[in-house]
């Protein structure tokens, strides 16, 4: 249960306490665990708070939803009743335990949520995976080139995409969000560093270039579901959705968790 130093206000104390409680009755009346979750998760409101003296940040940037992070946190809430193989395939390999459709899953977890999570998957995901295929790429074309060193492979990765070096590039997010860059980038400020890289893209790039390496980006995350090129099927939290304008969200869409 949430404590009074969660750093939640009042109402998000009381959401994050009706979230616990109706996924462990859920879980306890026979229901199965993965669609609790999924309910708990559209209860909830908090976009980030204390958690048994960790730190937990749900919501990247004002608008794209880590989901799985919550999901974390939750089934850490339930004292075992999730699972431990089904959960740990959830949170570190995004294997979800029943294939939903796209429409129920956003259905569970409410519309603008969901639109959050999509936020997130392009944002985060998505990005991360474009980064990782041009780096293979220019790591392949080394190799037919004779070349076999791997240095400053992802700093060309990103001059390639963003047009700028890697260093340059993150000395103008921390510039531009008033961050202190003494020290390493803990997970959630990396997040919103890809988040922002993604944001930069869009705004920088024309609207095929965006929609061919955001395609690049998804080829990429569906080699590594399926384990080999091109195949596999993306979970309907990855589902990507057709928006009209090469399947990427505009910029600046749905601000904080509430559903």
């Amino acid at each position: 249960m949430p404590t009074k130093d969660s750093g939640m206000s009042p109402e998000g104390m009381d959401a994050a306490k009706r979230a616990v409680e109706h996924f462990r009755e859920c879980i306890e009346s026979g229901q199965h665990w993965y669609i609790a979750l999924l309910e708990a998760i559209g209860l909830w409101t908090a976009p980030e708070e204390v958690y048994k003296g960790r730190q937990y940040h749900y919501v990247i940037a004002g608008e794209a939803f880590d989901w799985l992070v919550l999901a974390g946190r939750l089934c850490d809430s339930v004292d075992g009743l999730v699972p431990h193989n089904e959960e740990e395939a959830l949170l570190q390999r995004s294997e979800v335990p029943i294939d939903l459709p796209t429409g129920e899953f956003k259905r569970l977890v409410g519309g603008s949520k969901y639109s959050a999570l999509l936020n997130y998957w392009y944002g985060v995901d998505v990005e991360s995976a474009l980064v990782k295929a041009v780096e293979e790429a220019i790591q392949k074309e080394r190799v037919a080139a004779g070349l076999t060193r791997k240095r400053h492979v992802s700093q060309e990765a990103y001059s390639r995409i963003y047009g700028s070096s890697q260093r340059e590039l993150l000395g103008a997010f921390l510039k531009e969000k008033g961050y202190d860059g003494s020290d390493a980038l803990q997970a959630p400020e990396r997040k919103e560093f890809t988040y922002w890289l993604f944001n930069q893209r869009l705004l920088n790039h024309d609207k095929a270039r965006v929609a061919s390496d955001t395609r690049r980006g998804i080829e990429q995350l569906r080699a590594t579901v399926s384990g080999r090129p091109n195949g596999g099927r993306l979970p309907p939290h990855q589902a990507p959705m057709d928006t009209g304008d090469g399947g990427v969200p505009t910029q600046g869409g749905p601000r904080g968790v509430r559903s």
